[in-house]
């Protein structure tokens, strides 16, 4: 998954909820495989990882003629780590806001003897 630098500081509360949102998250490499082999040249492994607009462009052009579903068995695997470290980010991201909110949250209490 994505890098361990992201997650220094993290508690382990927040650890233990980052990986239970990636359990139900995160992009299963299987799926995305299933779905290059037996709906490849309709984009469909693409429309799974959220790469919309590409996956649209697979559907028009039946996979650039079979060609960029070719392609795509070289290039799956990379993508399946990208995304799901992206979501890994965007997750990590979301626990730091509500760390950052709740400190606020607390310093404005204190100050004004909430």
């Amino acid at each position: 998954m994505g890098s361990i630098i992201q997650k220094l500081g993290l508690s382990t509360h927040q650890l233990q909820l980052l990986q239970t949102e990636m359990m139900t998250r995160q992009k299963s490499g299987g799926i995305a495989w299933l779905l290059l082999i037996f709906a490849g040249g309709l984009g469909a492994h693409r429309f799974y990882l959220g790469r919309t607009g590409s996956a649209i462009a697979m559907l028009i052009t039946a996979g650039g003629l079979g060609f960029w579903t070719i392609i795509d068995l070289f290039l799956l695997s990379g993508m399946i780590r990208e995304t799901n470290d992206q979501i890994e980010t965007e997750i990590v991201n979301d626990l730091r806001l509500v760390e950052n909110a709740r400190a606020n949250e607390e310093r404005l209490d204190s100050n004004y003897g909430g």
